[in-house]
This record gives structure tokens, C-alpha cells and sequence, in this order.
């Protein structure tokens, strides 16, 4: 199972960006998952979402300024990202979860897609 991500780039600070995922139809009952990873830093969570979009989890870093959702339709699942800030500089991974229900744990993964670069300048 390959994810794709896609979207990163680079925006000033308090812009928005729209990172999407290929999750591929072997994923259409999995949970996904977005993770990011600074430079010089650990991979950390930002944001899941059930494999039917009826949950959402987010951490409390981005909580208010980000939203996932999916379409099943077409496989794809979404990052919006508003009031961008500095500190969210990072690559941006999404990935498939083991079961129908993502949570903030790498463990829970089974996927991973290559990452997307989002910078934010001040």
C-alpha cells in the first residue's frame, strides 16, 4: 500500500495550505493519520481521522487551526491548515492506520507515504 502525499509548499505566517493524501482503496477502512517531523526534532502527531470520517482526533498544537477530513469516494484524505505558524514548519507524512480507528500512537500505523514540506516564514 503506497500513500502519497501532496500540497506542502511555502507560506508566510497566518496563511493557509491544503495537504491531500492518496490513501488508495486498500486504506477505504482504515483510519489515517497525519504526523510531522521538524528538523532535528521526533515525528510527532497532528491529526487522524476514522476510516468513515465520523472521528477526528487532534493534537492540541493544531487543535482549532487544522481540520482532516476524507473522501471515500475517491480515497483521498485532507490536511486544511489555517492560521499557519512558524512552528509548524515541518514534512508532513500521512499514514494508514492498522485498524478503522487512528489515534496519536506511530504504532497504530501500518503505511506510511513519503512527506510534503510546508515551511512558514515570519
Amino acid at each position: 500500500v503506497q500513500l502519497q502525499a501532496s500540497g506542502g509548499g511555502t507560506v508566510q505566517a497566518g496563511g493557509s495550505l491544503r495537504l491531500s493524501c492518496a490513501a488508495g482503496r486498500t486504506s477505504s477502512n482504515n483510519g489515517v493519520g497525519w504526523f510531522r517531523q521538524a528538523a532535528g526534532k521526533e515525528r510527532e502527531f497532528a491529526a487522524a481521522i476514522s476510516w468513515n470520517g465520523g472521528d477526528t482526533v487532534y493534537a492540541d498544537s493544531v487543535k482549532g487551526r487544522f481540520k482532516i477530513s476524507r473522501n471515500r469516494a475517491n480515497n483521498m484524505v485532507y490536511l486544511q491548515m489555517n492560521s499557519l505558524k512558524p512552528e509548524d514548519t515541518a514534512v508532513y507524512f500521512c499514514a494508514a492506520a492498522i485498524g478503522a480507528y487512528a489515534g496519536d500512537s506511530p504504532s497504530r500505523y501500518r503505511y506510511w507515504g513519503q512527506g510534503t514540506q510546508v515551511t512558514v516564514s515570519s
